[in-house]
C-alpha cells in the first residue's frame, strides 16, 4: 500500500494553498457548531512517520476551531501508571462526549508496532489479539455515534532525514530527534511493512484510514481539511457507515450456540438458593479463606495480575456484605471496592462503558464492582432506559470489553447472588423495620420487585450470552448468607492459586 505512493509527487504551490485554506478553515468551523448543536462526538487520530509534521497538521486544523471544544493528546511515552493497564485503557479516558473533538497525536495502532514492543514483538497470536481489540474499540465507539477519522502520515526517506538534518542543527530542537528516529530513517524499508501491517490490520469500514502525502505539509493540511469536512458532512446527512452486522440477542445466542459448547444456558427459576452452613464451619472457613486470599493478594501483585471481581444479583442478594468479607484482610491499598449508581449527566455524554473504564484496576490491584456494566441489559433493559438495539449490541460490546481486560491478563470473576421472592420480601421488611437499615431501601427496590419475572429473563440471557471461557459467571445461592460468603471466597481461592501457578 505505502510503496506504491511517492509522497515527493504531491504539492500545492503557495498561491494554490492561499485559494483554498481560507474556504477550508471557514467551513470546518460551522461544522464544528453543526456537531455541537447535534451532539456528535468526534474523533481524529493522527498517525505516521517520525517528522512526518502530525503537529503541524494537527496546529493548522485546530487553527479555526472554538478551543473550548476539542482537546489535543499527545500519545507517544506510556507514563508507568499507564502501562500496568489494558493498552486501551488510556484512550478510553480521553474519547469526547457528546458534541465535542479530541485529536489524538499518535494513536492506539501503534501498540502494534516493533518499537512500542519494549521486551519482544508480539506473538502472531498476541497480534491478532490486539487487531480484535482495536476492532472491538473502533467498533464500540462508531456504533454508538462517535465518529473516527484516521489519518496516516506518509513522507519519503529523503524528506525525513532532511527533516531530522534541520532538526538536528538547531540547538533549540535537537531534542526532538532520538535515536528511534534514526533507526526508523536508516531502517526505512523495514518500518514501512510495519507501517503497511498496522494500516491493513486496523482499516475496517466503521473507520478507514486516509493515506495523507505529507513532503509537502501544505498540500497534507488541504487533504487534511477536505476528509475532515466531507466525513463530517456525511456523518450529518445520515449517510455514512451503516453496520452491515448489527448484533441482535438472537444473532448472538446462535454464536454461542455454535461455538461456546461448554457454556450451558441459566434458568434461575431452576436454581435452588436454599444452601446452608453451620456456625461453626462457617467462622472456621471464613478465617481460612481471608487468610489464603491476603496471602495470594501479595502474589498477585509481585507478579503484577490485575483482579476485575463483579457482582451482580437481586435487591438485599447480601452483595455489601459478601464483598466486606472478601476485603476484611485484604491489604487496603491493593483493591478499590467500586459501588454503581445511576449514571451522571457527565457519563451519560459519554459511552456507557466509558465510566467502568475509567474504574479498571492497575496490575496487581482488586477492582471490585458493586454492580456493573451488565447494568445495561438488566435495569437499563427492563426499565427501557435504553434502546433496544443498545442493550441488544451490549452483549458482544460486554464480551470483548472482558476480552480485553483477559488478553492484558486479568482474572475475572462475576458473581449472580442469587435469592428467592421470599426470601427477599423477608428482607425488604426488615429494613423497613430496622432504623439501621432503612436507608438501604428506596421505593425504586418495591418497584423492582414488581418486576421479578422481566428481570429474571433478562439476567437468564445475561448468564448465558456473557458467560464466556475467559469470563465464567458463577451463581452463589444466596439464601444464606454466610454460605454464599464462603462459597464466593473458596472459588476466588481456588482460582487464583490455579492461575498463579
Amino acid at each position: 500500500m505505502l510503496k506504491k505512493i511517492d509522497p515527493s509527487r504531491y504539492t500545492l504551490t503557495k498561491k494554490e494553498y492561499k485559494t483554498q485554506i481560507d474556504t477550508l478553515e471557514t467551513k470546518f468551523e460551522e461544522l464544528q457548531r453543526k456537531i455541537i448543536d447535534l451532539q456528535i462526538p468526534v474523533i481524529i487520530a493522527f498517525e505516521g512517520w517520525s517528522a512526518s509534521g502530525k503537529g503541524a497538521c494537527i496546529s493548522k486544523i485546530v487553527y479555526p476551531l472554538d478551543p473550548r471544544c476539542f482537546n489535543v493528546y499527545t500519545m507517544g511515552k506510556i507514563p508507568e501508571d499507564v502501562a500496568m493497564r489494558p493498552f486501551l485503557w488510556n484512550y478510553w479516558q480521553k474519547i469526547p462526549s457528546k458534541g465535542r473533538m479530541t485529536i489524538f497525536d499518535k494513536s492506539w495502532h501503534r501498540a502494534s508496532l516493533p518499537e512500542q514492543q519494549s521486551k519482544r514483538p508480539l506473538t502472531t497470536d498476541e497480534t491478532n489479539g490486539f487487531y480484535y481489540d482495536i476492532n472491538a474499540f473502533e467498533r464500540q465507539l462508531s456504533d454508538d455515534g462517535v465518529l473516527i477519522i484516521k489519518f496516516f502520515l506518509h513522507i519519503s526517506k529523503n524528506e525525513q532525514r532532511r527533516r531530522f538534518d534541520e532538526l538536528l542543527e538547531n540547538p533549540d530542537t535537537k531534542w526532538r530527534v532520538d535515536r528511534r528516529d534514526i533507526n526508523q530513517n536508516k531502517n526505512y524499508e523495514t518500518h514501512l511493512k510495519y507501517f503497511d501491517d498496522m494500516i491493513r490490520g486496523s482499516d475496517f469500514d466503521f473507520s478507514r484510514w486516509s493515506i495523507i502525502e505529507s513532503d509537502d505539509l501544505n498540500y497534507a493540511a488541504v487533504k487534511i481539511y477536505n476528509i475532515i469536512i466531507n466525513k463530517i458532512e456525511e456523518k450529518i446527512r445520515g449517510d455514512n457507515y451503516k453496520s452491515r452486522e448489527r448484533p441482535s440477542g438472537q444473532n448472538e445466542l446462535n454464536k454461542l450456540n455454535q461455538t461456546e459448547k461448554s457454556v450451558t444456558r441459566v434458568k434461575l427459576s431452576e436454581v435452588n438458593p436454599d444452601k446452608n452452613i453451620a456456625q461453626a464451619e462457617y467462622k472456621e472457613r471464613l478465617a481460612h479463606y481471608q487468610k489464603k486470599l491476603s496471602e495470594l493478594g501479595y502474589k498477585l501483585y509481585t507478579k503484577r495480575r490485575p483482579v476485575v471481581i463483579v457482582y451482580e444479583g437481586w435487591d438485599a442478594a447480601g452483595k455489601g456484605g459478601n464483598i466486606k468479607r472478601l476485603t476484611q484482610r485484604l491489604d487496603p491499598r491493593s483493591y478499590e471496592v467500586i459501588p454503581v449508581a445511576a449514571p451522571s449527566k457527565e457519563e451519560l455524554a459519554h459511552h456507557y462503558l466509558w465510566r467502568f473504564w475509567k474504574a479498571v484496576p492497575k496490575d496487581g490491584h482488586f477492582g471490585i464492582f458493586d454492580r456493573s456494566w451488565y447494568g445495561r441489559v438488566l435495569v437499563e433493559r427492563v426499565e427501557n432506559l435504553c434502546s433496544e438495539t443498545e442493550w441488544r449490541r451490549a452483549y458482544r460490546e460486554i464480551n470483548d470489553m472482558e476480552k480485553h481486560l483477559y488478553n492484558h491478563g486479568a482474572i475475572i470473576f462475576k458473581f449472580w447472588l442469587h435469592i428467592d421472592q421470599n426470601e427477599q420480601l423477608r428482607r425488604f421488611q426488615n429494613r423497613e423495620t430496622d432504623p439501621l437499615k432503612q436507608y438501604k431501601i428506596t421505593e425504586e427496590d418495591w418497584r423492582n420487585r414488581e418486576k421479578w419475572e422481566a428481570y429474571e429473563k433478562a439476567a437468564g440471557e445475561m448468564l448465558f450470552l456473557t458467560g464466556t471461557n475467559y469470563s465464567p459467571w458463577t451463581v452463589i445461592e444466596s439464601n444464606n448468607k454466610k454460605y454464599a460468603r464462603i462459597k464466593t471466597l473458596k472459588i476466588l481461592v481456588e482460582t487464583l492459586e490455579e492461575r498463579l501457578k
